[in-house]
């Protein structure tokens, strides 16, 4: 089958109709049906019957469906990554970035990009480590921010700063000492993170291997709302040191002992280099996450 007769017959199956499939293609009835008629004389067999006016398929048909649905689906991503591939030449960079990062650092940057290259025009995500992933692949975003990614074939990884987790307090709160251990936080109630992230995965392997008995009152899949529960007395918890420099409500720093440690990375496609813009972007957000975690570097 030809792709054209493929895509009728997928619109034709799916929509139950010659009508419906005209009307999924945006051509002509006619057009449907001399497609379709060219297709069941190629193959040998008929796709459809027609049975008190209405089009019903047949067993092959019903059969050829699956394999056709799956062809149609890959020539579908085809033209998506095409589309996707042209704006990528364009004057546009396309991030995505992990929720972390959306308070402060990345606006921060593109606004201080965009004084000195007004031209530029940028399209902004935030996503989960996954989602950026597949974004790359599929050329939808240029540049993925992210924490600690895991490897993945068709990605380049490339280190911007190395961090660390720190304690975060309501204000006000004391601690024996300078650097807080974890039997400090025993006497306090304390908001764990959801360990499905690669920095929620840090520490609790952290906590585990320490041995500290928490009194836990929450658990937050997000770093800021882990923050903002701590600035309004909830308790203490351990986050990364981009939330605790983001902008909000005041809250008492402090550092860990021993140091627990983390990688800011970017990710693009490994096979195509940047485009010029897009590189000059990611050397610019290098310069501002080294500087915005300075006071927390591993």
């Amino acid at each position: 089958m030809r792709l054209r007769q493929i895509e009728v017959f997928h619109a034709v199956y799916s929509s139950g109709s010659i009508t419906g499939a005209a009307a999924l293609l945006h051509v002509s009835q006619p057009s449907v049906s001399k497609v379709l008629a060219h297709a069941e004389q190629q193959l040998g067999y008929r796709l459809f019957d027609r049975i008190k006016g209405k089009l019903v398929a047949t067993p092959e048909a019903h059969r050829l469906f699956g394999h056709v649905s799956s062809v149609y689906k890959n020539v579908d991503e085809l033209r998506r990554v095409a589309r996707n591939l042209r704006a990528s030449d364009s004057g546009t960079v396309r991030i995505a970035a992990t929720p972390a990062f959306g308070t402060d650092l990345l606006p921060t940057t593109v606004a201080r990009y965009l004084e000195r290259h007004p031209d530029t025009v940028f399209e902004l995500e935030t996503l989960h480590h996954n989602a950026i992933q597949r974004g790359l692949l599929q050329s939808r975003i240029d540049i993925g921010l992210c924490f600690d990614p895991d490897e993945a074939p068709g990605i380049a990884v490339e280190p911007l700063a190395r961090a660390q987790f720190v304690v975060l307090a309501p204000p006000g709160t004391r601690f024996p000492r300078k650097r807080v251990r974890l039997k400090d936080l025993a006497s306090q109630p304390f908001i764990a993170l959801h360990s499905r992230g690669p920095l929620g995965r840090i520490l609790t392997t952290h906590l585990e291997s320490g041995n500290a008995d928490l009194n836990i009152v929450a658990v937050s899949e997000t770093y800021h709302v882990a923050r903002g529960l701590v600035a309004r007395g909830a308790g203490v918890t351990i986050v990364d040191a981009v939330t605790a420099a983001s902008s909000g409500p005041d809250v008492g720093i402090w550092p860990l002992n021993p140091g627990l440690a983390f990688d800011i990375c970017a990710l693009h496609f490994a096979d195509a280099p940047l485009s010029v813009v897009s590189r000059r972007f990611l050397d610019t957000l290098g310069e501002d996450v080294r500087e915005f975690v300075s006071d927390y570097v591993g």
